[in-house]
């Protein structure tokens, strides 16, 4: 007895095995799995590329923040100021105190107004004139009360950081329409915060 052979019909002997043509997958198939790991290597680098310029681009405005959001590339400067102050800020003709700290200042049209942190409050003021030495610094004859009670705080239109808070003692120096704000200890009514926060007013020219 002879079975006959699934290609083309001519017998096989009885007990010979006659293995059955192996399944071929369609070239496309193989072609689309590698297209596609082509897609997935170049979408990888286009990843990896993106990030690098995302990197550098932070680095560089980190670098440059001063000049790109302070006018004059002055990181003391506040937006539209139109002056540039020198490094130096001088009120009344007298520099402000070595140990200013977080300073900001806002100019605009003639004017300036300069806001720094310190802990020489007296010997400011005694340099400046505003106190003889010696005298207390806040008492009937000096430092005038300004309206701006506990838990208050002001901020000036323009000037930037942080707001002065109350309460306050404002001094009138000799120049036209100059003064000095700083704030006072909420427990000792005649001494200043430790460090105050002092808001200075002058003329620029």
């Amino acid at each position: 007895m002879h079975e006959t052979g699934a290609a083309g019909g001519s017998p096989v002997p009885e007990g010979v095995y006659e293995p059955a043509e192996t399944a071929r997958y369609p070239e496309s198939v193989g072609d689309a799995d590698h297209s596609g790991s082509g897609v997935r290597r170049r979408l990888s680098c286009l990843a990896v590329v993106t990030a690098l310029l995302v990197l550098v681009a932070g680095g560089f405005v980190w670098l440059f923040q001063d000049a790109l959001f302070h006018p004059f590339g002055d990181s003391r400067a506040c937006e539209g100021s139109d002056t540039e102050l020198p490094g130096t800020i001088s009120v009344a003709g007298v520099s402000i105190p070595a140990d200013a700290s977080d300073i900001h200042y806002f100019t605009r049209s003639g004017r300036a107004q300069v806001s720094f942190l310190s802990d020489e409050m007296p010997d400011y003021l005694y340099r400046v004139g505003l106190v003889p030495k010696g005298e207390p610094v806040i008492d009937e004859n000096h430092g005038g009360k300004y309206a701006l009670g506990d838990q208050e705080s002001e901020l000036p239109e323009g000037l930037c950081g942080p707001a002065l808070k109350g309460p306050a003692v404002m001094y009138q120096t000799s120049e036209p329409s100059a003064g000095i704000l700083i704030e006072r200890s909420a427990f000792d009514p005649e001494g200043f915060r430790s460090p105050a926060r002092v808001i200075a007013s002058f003329t620029t020219s």
